[in-house]
């Protein structure tokens, strides 16, 4: 799909959730910064809240070699990843299993000091919407506190249309402002599933979010 980045204005921050875990969201997040890099813009990525990790976010390591670059400097000192917990799990159940509790206005201390060294913050979620952050706290709320607008990543695994418009309606009823759904062709085994799949969310983002945009790679 042929997508003219040049004439589209990137929101300051911008959370990148998944319609599930494995979603793709960690390559698209990386793929998209590197297309804001091209067009010249001071773009960097933050990990929410990275699980089964310690010391170093995968996922952020994953975005700097998609993005061609090296680690930086933020990086190394975990602004770009400052809640890191050793079970691949949710982050509430991640933050029991090692005894600690988690801080969200460390994560949002991270982004403001990301945005006054870069124009752009990435900031990629942990698995979808409604994943628990603290008992029944959701990462849906902390999107809403902070009034972030979203870019949801799908695929053409089969149920994805159904985990993608309960996601599109969270959004819609959280009022919450969704800026791209990115479709992730990587996934797309089935071939009449992923084209009925990507034209049917296509279409329906277009009729129930007409201001948002629609991107696949």
């Amino acid at each position: 799909m042929d997508i003219n980045f040049n004439k589209i204005d990137f929101p300051p921050v911008l959370f990148i959730s998944g319609i599930d875990t494995d979603a793709g969201k960690t390559f698209a997040t990386g793929w998209l910064a590197f297309q804001m890099m091209k067009l010249g813009l001071e773009v960097t990525t933050q990990k929410f809240i990275q699980t089964g990790n310690k010391d170093m976010s995968e996922d952020i390591v994953a975005h700097r070699k998609i993005m061609g670059v090296p680690l930086s400097g933020a990086d190394r000192t975990g602004i770009t990843a400052p809640i890191i917990l050793s079970y691949p799990a949710s982050p509430d159940l991640a933050a029991r299993i090692d005894n600690t509790e988690i801080n969200t206005d460390v994560i949002a201390e991270a982004t403001k000091a990301l945005t006054t060294h870069y124009s752009h913050v990435l900031l990629e979620g942990a698995g979808g919407l409604m994943v628990p952050i603290k008992g029944e706290y959701l990462t849906i709320d902390y999107i809403a506190d902070h009034e972030l607008p979203v870019i949801l990543v799908t695929n053409g695994r089969l149920g994805s249309i159904n985990h993608t418009l309960l996601s599109l309606s969270a959004l819609k009823a959280k009022g919450i402002s969704l800026f791209a759904v990115v479709y992730n062709t990587y996934f797309d085994q089935d071939k009449v599933i992923a084209e009925d799949t990507r034209s049917y969310i296509r279409k329906w983002t277009e009729h129930h979010f007409p201001k948002a945009y629609y991107w696949e790679f």
